[in-house]
């Protein structure tokens, strides 16, 4: 029993950490909110974590320890298709989930929660949790395509069990923090996919962002790859003696420092 509980709170420490890491790597500026970050030390099974580092986004309450309202955030691993839901920084429940296709794919970045409804439509099962993605329609939902889950089925959403999203539903609130994560390079996922104009993806809003900081870019990062983004790339292109075209390829993301760990 002991084993049991011990095991249960490394692994949740050790999911902690990992936000943490996410919450660096994927540079959470989309919309300007994660910019400020402050240590917190945390006391676990009698030890002292002093690396474990919370960002402002998680409001904070005044009240004590014993009246304090339950606080909810969601890491959804995309490498393993499972979302995770912490409590307070303590992890409380995992749930196995459906992702986006390659074709499709899931929306990698820190979002919010901004919208709930019962049954929202056919083929959405009978929970839905939407997300304030600014490239387009995406959620956390049930589905009456229960064989698809822990598989790359959707068309970018999120799909859990209908007694699984029943469940999260009742749990978190409005504005509740979602974390996904896809691989090591932080908003780019896994790999560093070919873009042209048209996608709309996490890759896009990252190009767009180190776009803005070298002021080629004044649009919004939207993740879509619009006018605004063509006419910037050409100028950054033509700055840095690469081949004018409109493709993002592995010299364009080099050129924006944009790379692969070493």
């Amino acid at each position: 029993m002991f084993r049991k509980s011990w095991m249960k709170q490394v692994q949740a420490i050790t999911y902690m950490i990992l936000i943490v890491f996410l919450y660096l790597t994927l540079d959470g500026n989309i919309g300007g909110q994660f910019s400020n970050i402050e240590t917190k030390e945390v006391r676990e099974a009698g030890g002292q974590f002093s690396i474990l580092k919370e960002m402002n986004v998680f409001p904070q309450s005044s009240k004590s320890e014993e009246t304090q309202e339950a606080q909810y955030d969601i890491l959804i691993d995309l490498t393993e298709s499972m979302l995770y839901l912490f409590e307070n920084d303590k992890l409380l429940k995992k749930y196995p989930v459906a992702q986006g296709k390659v074709s499709t794919p899931s929306p990698v970045g820190i979002w919010k929660i901004t919208s709930k409804a019962r049954n929202w439509g056919s083929g959405f099962g009978t929970r839905w949790m939407g997300l304030n993605v600014p490239w387009g329609v995406y959620g956390i939902h049930g589905t009456n395509k229960p064989g698809s889950i822990g598989r790359h089925a959707s068309a970018g959403c999120f799909r859990m069990r209908n007694k699984d999203v029943e469940e999260l539903y009742s749990l978190v609130p409005y504005k509740t923090t979602v974390v996904v994560h896809d691989g090591p390079y932080g908003n780019m996922g896994s790999s560093f996919a070919k873009l042209e104009p048209g996608d709309r993806n996490s890759q896009v809003a990252e190009v767009q962002k180190r776009l803005q900081k070298l002021d080629y870019y004044t649009g919004s990062i939207d993740g879509i790859y619009g006018e605004g983004m063509k006419a910037a790339l050409i100028r950054f292109k033509r700055d840095n003696n690469l081949p004018v075209n409109h493709y993002v390829d592995w010299a364009t993301y080099r050129a924006l420092g944009i790379l692969s760990f070493e």
